[in-house]
């Protein structure tokens, strides 16, 4: 080999070194080698077969069935998270759910707007998990592995005071728990890129900002949750019936819209249904159902 062919393939080695080095440090995501999957498959997505009583809540909340993650809608962005074995998760934590006295295992914040995030969560709440940085345009990366549930992130960027950006500013969280990826879109103000989706992996179920202008356009967020092809989709961060009937509008030509007459979902494997769905839900402090 000539000195110069070596001189080559020392100065190729070192530039991948630190890419290679990210892989054998990546942590496994059940929900990225799902997406990892889907991307290989030739055919359309096939979504699994759903009973015709899907998603039918009874009337009384009953301790979450084995296998399932109960998703209740609190409050704009923030729902509450449980699973059969016990564990809860409040998402865009406000410090306030509705009932003083229940205090979840994980909050996760967002510090677009106060209404996301709030300075002076419980000191009772075990794991805190804000989606900035604390140098402006760091980020953060969270890998909270909690046994029945695992809550990891991903950066995005924000609009900033006065029409500039913060690199990094927020996240979008992702909860894989009882075989299932939920993300929470946050206040998510772009569509992601490749990178981002790639992170992202598989979300069974999503819930996302519908807005139309303090997060993102309608036409962009549909087109996000187009490519994200999750099963089920539920709407939040909405300010009136008619910001959530211009989004309902618009995405119901691909999607099937369902009303859920309860504030909480019952998921699981077994009744994903067989097409995307949107769930509609009303939200409802913690205290009105407990």
């Amino acid at each position: 080999m000539s000195l110069i062919r070596f001189a080559c393939l020392a100065v190729l080695a070192l530039s991948l070194w630190p890419a290679l080095t990210a892989a054998q440090d990546r942590r496994p995501s059940h929900c990225i080698a799902i997406a990892q999957d889907l991307d290989r498959l030739d055919a359309p997505v096939r979504f699994a077969e759903a009973p015709e009583q899907l998603f039918l809540a009874s009337t009384a909340r009953s301790e979450v069935p084995e296998f399932t993650v109960r998703l209740s809608f609190v409050q704009h962005a923030s729902f509450l998270i449980e699973t059969h074995g016990g564990l809860t998760a409040i998402t865009d934590y406000t410090g306030f759910s509705g009932s003083r006295a229940f205090v979840p295992d994980v909050v996760t914040m967002n510090h677009a707007h106060s209404s996301h995030w709030t300075a002076n969560p419980d000191p009772a709440i075990p794991h805190v998990l804000r989606g900035w940085g604390e140098a402006f345009g760091s980020g953060i990366d969270h890998h909270l592995d909690l046994g029945e549930m695992l809550v990891r992130n991903v950066s995005t960027d924000i609009r900033s005071q006065w029409s500039g950006r913060e690199e990094n500013g927020n996240s979008i969280f992702v909860f894989e728990v009882a075989g299932l990826c939920v993300g929470h879109l946050g206040h998510l103000h772009h569509i992601p890129s490749d990178e981002q989706f790639a992170a992202l992996g598989r979300l069974d179920v999503v819930m996302a900002p519908v807005d139309g202008g303090l997060t993102m356009p309608l036409p962009e967020m549909i087109e996000t949750l187009r490519r994200l092809r999750s099963s089920v989709i539920i709407p939040m961060h909405w300010f009136s019936t008619y910001s959530l009937g211009a989004f309902l509008q618009g995405i119901g030509e691909e999607f099937e819209v369902v009303r859920h007459a309860e504030p909480y979902l019952d998921v699981s494997l077994r009744t994903l249904p067989r097409q995307p769905t949107v769930m509609v839900m009303a939200p409802q402090f913690v205290i009105e159902y407990e």
